[in-house]
């Protein structure tokens, strides 16, 4: 007998009238919301207008949504398109399966339309968002609490997750809370990558190269515990595969990126007034700013000195004209 374990909902939809409530999806929206803001605050701390991570999520948000239900509709298809399964399906988002591993690549292009548009460049704004991207999935892995999926092995132990459903092949029991190891992993990555781009001063896309880095080598040991069915290759899921893989190319971006282009960039957005202060709100965009101007300024000064010296001059040849002419008639 268990002496205490984590119960899970006897279901994930709450009707208020006709409107369902979906848990899974409520958790997206707030973890999208919680993105934004932390994003915003993040950007404007670089220098950038209030309101652009907003502007720019209204095109990354959807093309997220759409790779992360591509990347998972092709990885799991089987769930889908094979005997006694239904394809329209793939479409329900709300029933849960979203690939971060697309999210993420689907959604950076949707952030590079966004930010083509208004001429910023896409490391700088990934740099500002990746934190709360972390802290959206900690959010988001919730909703699989909600749709009691994506646990672990049996156990015992005293945070076991209770599975009480027995659709879709499930055993009732008590298993390894995979969704919420994953929760409190992305919690430990955002606050590594806020921690590190505060002490290192992280730039060009290194911030968010740290996240993918520090978030793969999580989802790694986590993606081992569970025990969905899922397609491996030599004796490891597709998962592990594929975080052992970005894994390498995020460590790899971040040791090429630092010797190419170290430091960080000076202007994040085109146009907008510093707006005093850096990621770690110490102040660096608005120094940027006033030096600017003081160069602008100094060099104002060193122009209109000329004129100045000519003004003067001008004004003693005159003086010197008057005196001769009074000293002629006095003659």
């Amino acid at each position: 007998m268990e002496l205490a374990y984590i119960p899970s909902p006897s279901r994930g939809v709450i009707h208020l009238g006709p409107v369902p409530l979906r848990g899974y999806a409520f958790c997206i929206i707030i973890g999208v919301f919680v993105a934004v803001w932390l994003g915003n605050k993040r950007w404007i701390a670089r220098g950038g207008r209030a309101g652009t991570v907003a502007d720019i999520a209204v095109w990354a948000v959807p093309f997220g949504l759409i790779g992360g239900r591509l990347y998972h509709v092709i990885t799991d298809y089987q769930l889908y398109f094979s005997e006694g399964r239904d394809w329209v399906d793939a479409f329900k988002i709300w029933e849960g399966g979203l690939g971060i591993w697309g999210a993420i690549a689907l959604g950076a292009l949707g952030a590079w339309i966004g930010c083509r548009r208004r001429g910023i460049p896409l490391p700088a704004y990934a740099d500002a968002v990746a934190p709360g991207i972390a802290f959206a999935q900690a959010i988001g892995r919730w909703g699989n609490w909600f749709n009691q999926e994506l646990y672990g092995r049996p156990t015992d132990v005293p945070w076991a997750l209770e599975i009480t459903s027995s659709t879709d092949g499930r055993v009732p029991g008590t298993y390894h809370p995979t969704f919420l190891y994953e929760s409190l992993w992305c919690i430990g990555v955002a606050l590594l990558v806020i921690w590190a781009d505060r002490r290192f001063k992280l730039g060009h896309g290194r911030a968010f190269a740290l996240y993918v880095a520090a978030y793969c080598a999580g989802r790694f040991w986590i993606e081992y515990m569970r025990v969905d069915d899922a397609h491996h290759i030599l004796g490891l899921r597709l998962n592990n595969w594929t975080a052992l893989i970005v894994f390498l190319l995020a460590v790899t971006y971040i040791v090429v990126s630092a010797k190419k282009r170290p430091g960080r960039e000076a202007v994040v957005e085109p146009g907008a007034e510093a707006s005093g202060g850096d990621a770690d709100g110490e102040g660096e965009g608005g120094t940027d700013a006033d030096a600017e101007k003081a160069e602008a300024g100094s060099s104002d000064a060193e122009a209109d000195s000329p004129e100045a010296e000519a003004d003067s001059s001008d004004a003693e040849d005159e003086k010197t004209a008057s005196n001769e002419a009074g000293s002629a008639k006095k003659s």
